[in-house]
């Protein structure tokens, strides 16, 4: 049947393989949440079992009390295409009982950042590398789980000199390169997939161009109607205009210098960007040289851009496939102010047996749309 929603469970120290049927048959509800910035991808399953059942033990040590992690993939195939949820790893396991002959085992877990967070690696140095290229020397460490980097250069380089400084390694790698990431005015995440046991680390601006996913129809009435709740709200006071102060070198007097939010890859997706009501002054900024206080200021920008906000539930059959985060989203039929292209900044996908729903966010930083119609 074309419509009909197949879980895949892939579980394994370091090489995930396909789970036992047995345990995908005990499989009660999975939850997996994937946001865009900074936010580390989470996933929780819920097993219903025997309380004599050899999961418990199992999961007790594959967990951690005999090897070191236990990976775990999510996947589901919709209508014949396959996506991967998420690629990470156990980090919790709890099991409630009721009193009677089963209980229920859940597992949580997080992307596969989390392995990129347990050894600080304080003063290692990088002399002569700009920050992208610490990053991908700090990501291939991982390359024996499949992460694949995708490291996009700062768009102002800040190409250290050893002579005057070397950059040095703070915290484990996680918190260096979210930090970096800070810096430019840039996100990190993992995207899981295309194919099971393989991830992308993006690191790089938060790009809202490119194809946009099948249209959210929120119509009131009609046969197109695909989600099941949609609501958007316009909050101008979310948005902020930062100004960095440079210091010339000569005469040591301060310049404000306004940092727009739109970039090449951040382009409105309205048409009316409302004014920002508050004008923030970076004065931290004057001590920095030209090229870090104009990155401080494009990253605060990203952070305070968007005004229109939305949420919304859908159900993925009748959606016709996976909405996926951090990718662009058509929506009709909520009005001439908030029709148009979306970034979807978050995605929780929840699977029961014969269910298979999804809440979503989603912001742009202007009202009525920029293009007349969206992909359907």
């Amino acid at each position: 049947m074309r419509d009909a929603v197949r879980l895949q469970l892939f579980v394994g120290p370091a090489v995930p393989v396909p789970a036992p049927r047995e345990v995908v048959e005990a499989v009660e509800a999975v939850t997996v949440r994937a946001g865009a910035g900074g936010t580390q991808d989470g996933f929780e399953l819920a097993f219903r079992v025997s309380n004599r059942s050899p999961l418990h033990t199992m999961f007790l040590l594959t967990g951690g009390a005999s090897i070191p992690i236990l990976r775990v993939v999510i996947a589901v195939t919709v209508g014949g295409d396959s996506t991967v949820l998420v690629d990470g790893v156990m980090t919790h396991h709890e099991v409630s009982s009721d009193g009677g002959p089963t209980s229920t085992l859940t597992v949580r877990g997080k992307d596969l950042t989390a392995v990129m967070d347990v050894v600080p690696l304080d003063g290692l140095p990088y002399p002569a590398m700009p920050a992208s290229v610490r990053v991908l020397a700090a990501l291939a460490k991982y390359a024996a789980l499949g992460i694949v980097p995708l490291v996009i250069p700062s768009i102002i380089p800040d190409l250290p000199i050893p002579i005057d400084r070397i950059p040095r390694h703070q915290g484990t790698d996680r918190a260096y390169i979210t930090a970096l990431a800070t810096e430019a005015g840039y996100v990190f995440h993992l995207d899981p997939g295309p194919v099971p046991g393989v991830s992308r680390a993006y690191w790089g601006p938060e790009i809202r161009v490119g194809a946009p996913q099948k249209a959210l129809d929120a119509a009131l009435d009609g046969p197109h109607r695909n989600v099941d709740r949609l609501s958007f709200r316009f909050d101008k006071e979310a948005k902020e205009l930062p100004v960095v102060m440079i210091q010339e070198p000569a005469s040591k007097a301060p310049i404000p210098v306004p940092i727009p939010d739109v970039t090449p890859l951040n382009p409105p997706l309205g048409v009316v960007p409302p004014l920002p009501p508050r004008i923030t002054m970076l004065n931290d900024t004057a001590k920095l040289d030209p090229a870090a206080a104009a990155m401080t200021g494009l990253a605060h920008a990203s952070r305070h851009g968007d005004s229109v906000f939305g949420d919304g539930t859908l159900d993925v059959v009748r959606y016709g496939r996976v909405l996926r985060p951090r990718r662009l989203v058509g929506v009709r039929g909520a009005g001439e102010a908030f029709d148009g292209l979306h970034y979807v900044t978050s995605v929780t996908s929840t699977l029961r047996r014969g269910s298979f729903t999804q809440s979503f966010s989603l912001a742009r930083n202007a009202l009525l749309s920029t293009t007349p119609k969206v992909p359907t």
